[in-house]
């Protein structure tokens, strides 16, 4: 069975695991590194004239794309390698072709994909996540998106002072050559009285829940496994456990998520599309479980190490159909209705 890995140049070690675990249930991989199309990798596409046949080549490896059994989207940075001192109109265009050409390619592959673009790129929505959520009777915090700082105020007062804001989209801002990355943050009372940057970008503004332990729960395909830290262990560590990520690693520890809960996380996926997802909980001192939000294409790395997930193993089987998986291709048609995907 051929698996085509969809990633890029830098990513981290999940690809070399999840290639190993293909690899020993006697797959073949094959590493598609998107931000070095079109410049070191070929992709041939055929049709008309009594012949027909599509390929990708690289590093002397070439893949007939017709006998793709699976694909894992990772990663897309597609023409991230191009010149530097390429011309800005030009840049523009090769960058726009080169998606189509590589997008179009893969997009009609007769292959199971984890996961279809169009219900990653839904399933991103986070206004869709809560409420879909809600619906499923999972606990969701008071929320709000907005540019408007009386909306804000009025939120914050109804939320008795004590909210959090981040961002709908996760990124970082570089400054002085440093990367920051945007994590979520406590809104004080200064911040309060200065919203008036709020007109140049909206932002999510949450309740604070009150924390007892942080959950990661993992999803491949019908398996769930669930990892908690004890995120207030550390003051940094607070709002956002991301900002002692590293110094944390050793403290994730293995978690027994409530069967009826369990259920909630697989009809959501249902209702994505998806046949994997990263989400995140709160645990709070009251033992109830609050669902904060849902990344589609989540890392998961780090599980692996502490507590000991055998996520690349669960990946694999998901990929060459060892394990049962849902048919995402059945959500494509109402996802990019809901999404106005092209």
């Amino acid at each position: 069975m051929n698996v085509l890995i969809i990633t890029r140049s830098n990513d981290n070690e999940c690809i070399q695991t999840v290639t190993r675990a293909l690899e020993a249930r006697g797959g073949r991989a094959f590493r598609l590194d998107t931000d070095r199309f079109p410049t070191e990798v070929r992709l041939g596409s055929r049709h008309g004239g009594g012949l027909s046949g599509r390929y990708l080549e690289a590093d002397g490896e070439r893949l007939d794309l017709d006998e793709v059994t699976a694909v894992w989207h990772r990663r897309l940075d597609i023409a991230g390698q191009l010149p530097p001192d390429m011309r800005a109109e030009l840049r523009s265009a090769s960058v726009q072709e080169s998606r189509r050409a590589l997008l179009n390619a893969l997009t009609t592959l007769d292959a199971f994909v984890l996961d279809p673009v169009v219900n990653i790129r839904r399933a991103e929505n986070k206004e869709l996540q809560l409420r879909v959520a809600e619906s499923l009777g999972l606990k969701t915090p008071r929320t709000l998106v907005t540019n408007d700082p009386a909306a804000v105020r009025a939120f914050a007062e109804e939320c008795g002072g004590d909210v959090v804001t981040k961002m709908l989209s996760s990124f970082a801002v570089h400054e002085g050559g440093r990367e920051q990355v945007v994590f979520t943050n406590p809104l004080s009372a200064q911040d309060l009285a200065e919203l008036d940057g709020l007109d140049l970008c909206p932002m999510v503004f949450q309740e604070r829940v009150e924390k007892r332990l942080e959950l990661r729960v993992t999803v491949l395909g019908e398996r769930v496994f669930t990892a908690s830290i004890d995120s207030t262990s550390r003051e940094r560590a607070r709002h956002d456990w991301r900002r002692e990520g590293v110094a944390m690693l050793g403290e994730w520890r293995a978690f027994e998520l409530p069967a009826a809960v369990e259920r909630k996380v697989l009809a959501l996926q249902d209702a994505l599309g998806l046949n994997y997802g990263a989400l995140d909980f709160i645990l709070t001192p009251d033992e109830r479980l609050v669902f904060l939000e849902i990344n589609p294409v989540g890392e998961f790395f780090w599980l692996e190490r502490v507590p000991g997930f055998p996520l690349s193993d669960a990946i694999a089987d998901v990929l060459l159909g060892r394990s049962p998986r849902r048919d995402p291709r059945r959500f494509e048609d109402r996802s990019g209705a809901a999404s106005g995907a092209p």
